[in-house]
C-alpha cells in the first residue's frame, strides 16, 4: 500500500506558480497513468496535469482557483488497490481559513493534516513572489521583515534592490533596517541618471469616475496577466522604436503566383509570416547582439534563434508561441511551424514548452489593417518587430532608363528595442537588414 504525491509541475524557468482551473477527478475516483487529473493555468498557457501512477484519488490538497507554487504537492494518489473513503481535504473545505492560520500568501493553504506519502519527484518549491501596486516583486520573507519593522509599502518601494530586475533581497532590507533613521526613506531631491537594474518609485494611479452611463467589466485572468507583463516591460526597458519602409512587390507577386502550387505540394497555406521570419533569422545571423537578454549588468547572448510570433486569440487576448531553432528550418519548415502553432494557439492546445525560451518576437499588425505599430518588448527579450499592412502606393523606381514612378507594394516595418543594450546604430542597422533581405527576395524562386 503506497501513497504518491501529485506535484505541481515546473513549466519554464520564469514560471513560479500556477492556478488550478478545474479538477477532472474527485476524491475516490480511479485514475490511470497519464490520465488528466486537473487543469491548470500559468501566466503563459493553460495545461493539463496527468497522473504519474495508476490508483485512486485519496486527497485533494487545494481547490479550484487556488494559486500553488511549482513543486508543491496538490493531490495524494493511493496505489496498489488501497481503499479510499471519499472525504474532502481540510484545505479544500476552507482554504481561506487555512490560509490565514498558516500564514500562506496568495490564497495558498497548507493542509491541516500532515501525511507521509511516498513522493515521486518532489522538488523544493521556490518562494512565492508577490507584487506591489507598481508591479515590483517582493518575496514573502521580505514582506514579513518589512511588516515586523513597520515599513510601509511606499517606503519599501524606495529601497534599492540588488536582486534580478532590481528586486529587494533579504540582504537589502536588513541593511536598510540597520541604517534606517527614525524618518522613512525619502525620494531623492534631484533626478539622477538611471542605473541598470534600478527601480522607479510607485506611480499614483489616476482616479476613475464611475458616474454616468458606464458598464464595469472585470478583466479575465489572462488579461490581468498580460496587463502586468506589459507594465513590467515598460518599467524594465527604455523603449525606442525605429521604422523602415519595405518594397514587398517581389514577395507579393511570388506568393500570388505560387500559393496554390505551394498548398498542393506541401498541404500548407503560405502566408507572409514565415517569409518575415526567414528574413529576421538571416538578419540575426548578421547582428547576433539583437538575440540577447539582460540580467542586471550582464548581457546573455543566446546561441539558439527561437522566434516568437504574437497570435491573437478568439477572446481578444494575446499569446506568443515560439518556433524553436528557426534558423534550422527552410521556408517550408517555417510555414508548417507557423500554421501548426497558430492553429493550436487559437484552440488552446499549446504545450507549456511551446511558449517559452523565445529570443526575438514578431507581431503582424497588418493583419488588422494597421500600417505600423510600436510594440512592447516581450521580456526578457530586447527587441520586437511589427509588420504593417502591405499597400499599393506610387513609388520612384530606378531603372536603366532613369527614375520612373510606378505602383509598388509597400509595407512599414517597425522595431521596438531595449535602449539599455541596443543603441540606435544596432537597432536601425538590424531593421534595415531585415528590409534588405525582404526586398532581395527572388521572384523566380521555386516552391
Amino acid at each position: 500500500m503506497a501513497q504518491v504525491e501529485l506535484i505541481m509541475p515546473k513549466m519554464g524557468e520564469s514560471i513560479m506558480e500556477a492556478t488550478i482551473l478545474n479538477w477532472a477527478k474527485k476524491v475516490g475516483d480511479k485514475v490511470e497513468v497519464d490520465e488528466t487529473v486537473l487543469e491548470i493555468a500559468t501566466d503563459k498557457v493553460d495545461s493539463e496535469v496527468p497522473s504519474p501512477v495508476a490508483g485512486v484519488i485519496a486527497e485533494l490538497l487545494f481547490k479550484e482557483n487556488d494559486v500553488v507554487p511549482v513543486g508543491h504537492a496538490i493531490a495524494i494518489i493511493a496505489t496498489n488497490g488501497e481503499a479510499v473513503s471519499p472525504k474532502p481535504s481540510p484545505a479544500v473545505k476552507d482554504v481561506a481559513a487555512a490560509s490565514a492560520s498558516n500564514g500562506q500568501p496568495n490564497g495558498v493553504a497548507k493542509p491541516e493534516k500532515e501525511m507521509a506519502p511516498t513522493p515521486v519527484a518532489v522538488a523544493e518549491a521556490p518562494p512565492i513572489q508577490t507584487t506591489s501596486v507598481s508591479g515590483r516583486f517582493y518575496s514573502p520573507l521580505v514582506k514579513n521583515i518589512a511588516k515586523a519593522e513597520n515599513i510601509g509599502m511606499t517606503e519599501l518601494e524606495r529601497i534599492p534592490g540588488s536582486g534580478m530586475q532590481g528586486r529587494v533581497t533579504k540582504k537589502d532590507i536588513l541593511a536598510y533596517v540597520e541604517n534606517r533613521s527614525t524618518a522613512p526613506a525619502q525620494a531623492p531631491a534631484s533626478s539622477p541618471q538611471p542605473v541598470v537594474g534600478s527601480q522607479q518609485p510607485a506611480v499614483t494611479k489616476p482616479a476613475v469616475s464611475l458616474s454616468g452611463n458606464v458598464e464595469i467589466v472585470e478583466m479575465d485572468r489572462m488579461r490581468k496577466l498580460i496587463a502586468d507583463h506589459m507594465v513590467m516591460s515598460k518599467r524594465v526597458s527604455p523603449h525606442v522604436t525605429s521604422y523602415v519602409e519595405v518594397d514587398m512587390t517581389n514577395i507579393v507577386n511570388w506568393r500570388e503566383q505560387n500559393k496554390d502550387a505551394f498548398q498542393k505540394k506541401y498541404g500548407e497555406k503560405i502566408t507572409y509570416t514565415p517569409i518575415f521570419i526567414e528574413a529576421i533569422v538571416k538578419a540575426i545571423g548578421d547582428f547576433p547582439m539583437i538575440n540577447i537578454s539582460v540580467d542586471e549588468t550582464r548581457i546573455i547572448v543566446k546561441k539558439d534563434i527561437n522566434i516568437g510570433m504574437a497570435t491573437a486569440l478568439p477572446s481578444g487576448n494575446l499569446i506568443v508561441p515560439v518556433i524553436k531553432s528557426a534558423d534550422q528550418l527552410n521556408l517550408v519548415g517555417l510555414t508548417k511551424a507557423v500554421n501548426d502553432l497558430a492553429g493550436r494557439a487559437r484552440n488552446n492546445k499549446l504545450k507549456p514548452e511551446e511558449i517559452q525560451d523565445g529570443t526575438f518576437t514578431l507581431t503582424n499588425v497588418g493583419t488588422f489593417g494597421n500600417v505600423m505599430g510600436t510594440p512592447i518588448i516581450n521580456q526578457p527579450q530586447v527587441a520586437i518587430m511589427a509588420a504593417g499592412a502591405i499597400r499599393k502606393k506610387p513609388a520612384v523606381v530606378e531603372t536603366e532608363y532613369g527614375d520612373l514612378i510606378a505602383v509598388r507594394q509597400l509595407m512599414f516595418l517597425s522595431m521596438s528595442y531595449d535602449h539599455r543594450v541596443v543603441d540606435g546604430f544596432l537597432g536601425g542597422s538590424f531593421l534595415r537588414k531585415v528590409a534588405d533581405y525582404l526586398e532581395a527576395f527572388d521572384a523566380k524562386r521555386g516552391v
